[in-house]
């Protein structure tokens, strides 16, 4: 599905299925140097259970156009023009590392258009080392490679969202290197991770959030270890409505290492749950 948003295309996965007025939607958000396709099976499974999906790519990566964000708030504001481009009053997000921040600022910044708050494999602050801010531009073949090494706690997961003895680890390296290639008038890596090391309004943003809220933690997440959120689930315990917590048995990518995990609990999570 292709939108206008500010005056730029934009693609968003619907799941091979027609959006629908009638049903409510999930919006995905994907982290630096990803797109849509890191949510395949969840998008999949929630368009064929009663949701619109609308799993987008973020501005200057893949089929959406640029520039690309240079903070989390001024992607938050891209994603609330989405949901207006879309035609849609409400909707469920669901964000994985920088799009969790990204999510999470569009909750605080635009209450009554979130209705659930999906955070997979965050952290706060997020912040991110000098010698990957730095080899994000200088080199960046070896930051792919130390990003894929401590976001996987297995090679080989054991199913992966692409099926049983996928190579995880060489499959989201490709992803990287088509997401930085598709798109060489802008640093997409950089800007994505200093985005994430610059963001500074997470606890203010979380305080503001009125929608249920639920943090999915990777158990071998070297990335945003489960720690790492200690105070973001502290401060969104004492101002949202209802706040869960999953830790799933994989590293930074839940939702590609321990893809039926994931999904059932954003199932949980959306009143969806699916069959065993």
């Amino acid at each position: 599905m292709e939108l206008q948003v500010n005056q730029r295309t934009v693609y968003a996965y619907t799941g091979g299925k027609a959006f629908r007025a009638d049903q409510p939607t999930v919006v995905f958000v994907h982290g630096v140097l990803n797109d849509h396709s890191v949510w395949i099976l969840q998008s999949r499974y929630l368009a064929n259970h009663g949701w619109n999906v609308l799993a987008v790519d973020l501005p200057g990566h893949m089929r959406s156009q640029g520039p690309c964000p240079r903070s989390v708030q001024e992607a938050a504001d891209w994603l609330a023009a989405v949901l207006d481009a879309a035609g849609l009053a409400q909707a469920a997000v669901v964000g994985h590392s920088w799009g969790s921040l990204i999510g999470l600022e569009t909750a605080a910044r635009h209450p009554l258009r979130v209705s659930h708050l999906a955070m997979v494999g965050t952290a706060y602050p997020m912040k991110v080392s000098d010698v990957l801010l730095r080899d994000s531009v200088d080199n960046p073949e070896a930051a792919i490679h130390l990003i894929n090494v401590f976001s996987r706690s297995t090679l080989c997961a054991p199913p992966s969202a692409l099926g049983p003895g996928t190579w995880v680890f060489g499959a989201n390296r490709a992803l990287n290197r088509r997401v930085m290639r598709a798109n060489p008038h802008e640093p997409v890596f950089h800007l994505g991770f200093k985005a994430c090391n610059d963001y500074a309004n997470g606890l203010q943003a979380m305080a503001k959030v009125t929608c249920p809220v639920l943090f999915i933690h990777g158990e071998q997440d070297q990335m945003t270890p489960p720690r790492a959120a200690k105070e973001l689930v502290q401060t969104a315990k004492a101002h949202a409505p209802a706040v869960s917590e999953v830790t799933v048995p994989c590293g930074h990518h839940q939702m590609n290492e321990s893809p039926r995990e994931t999904l059932h609990a954003l199932c949980d999570f959306l009143g969806t749950r699916p069959r065993s």
